[in-house]
């Protein structure tokens, strides 16, 4: 049986002098930690549902025990979908969102200035057009030029599913530059997203390296 463990656990808890660990929910609770987290994934799931053609790139949240107020940044490529005109589309989600968790909620919005180079965008863009029957190969090419021409160290994209017909399941991998998944020397950003096209389901998966590569044999091998 396989072991798997998600890219961004490699570095959740890890923080280094003059570093801060940056987490997609920041919170602290004593006695209601799985209401308050069940409450996050009522957030983001619905923030999801009524975003999905937004860019959505993350979602964070952070909570104030004392005030009982929640804060939510919500990150994406097209800030214009999710303000509306006179940024009535987020008070309206504002509203849906007070009413899901019955606390007062703040919402902002913040642009990705650079969708190319956020893993979770890539990764969205390329099931976006897996699902229009586009060829996997070029595009997943085409993402990956995209990426290193926009200033990434390193770029690896997956795809895994039934792209060779019913008979067989494969996945296809490519990469360039360095993207050394296991160290804590670089900054790589990981993101996935799943495409429904008639040869069944596809998971893509990209992985970005923002910093510093590691170039050390240990590093290269992995």
């Amino acid at each position: 049986m396989g072991q798997k463990v998600h890219p961004e656990g490699f570095r959740l808890g890890v923080k280094r002098k003059g570093e801060k660990v940056d987490y997609k929910s920041a919170w602290y609770s004593d006695r209601d930690f799985a209401e308050l987290l069940g409450e996050d994934l009522r957030v983001r799931e619905h923030i999801e549902k009524k975003l999905s053609r937004a860019g959505i790139a993350d979602v964070q949240i952070k909570k104030a025990a004392e005030q009982g107020e929640i804060v939510i940044d919500i990150h994406t490529a097209r800030p214009g979908i999710v303000i509306g005109k006179g940024g009535s589309e987020v008070d309206a989600l504002r509203g849906e969102l007070e009413k899901i968790t019955k606390k007062k909620v703040q919402v902002n919005v913040r642009e990705v200035s650079r969708p190319e180079l956020n893993a979770a965008l890539v990764a969205e863009s390329i099931a976006e057009q897996l699902a229009g029957r586009a060829a996997f190969r070029r595009t997943m090419k085409r993402a990956l030029t995209s990426a290193m021409r926009s200033g990434a160290k390193g770029a690896r994209i997956q795809c895994g599913g039934r792209l060779g017909g019913i008979e067989m399941s494969r996945q296809e991998t490519i990469s360039e530059g360095q993207v050394p998944l296991h160290t804590l020397d670089a900054d790589i950003q990981y993101g996935f997203r799943e495409a429904k096209t008639q040869m069944g389901q596809i998971g893509v998966k990209v992985w970005i390296n923002h910093g510093v590569a590691d170039d050390t044999p240990e590093a290269m091998r992995r």
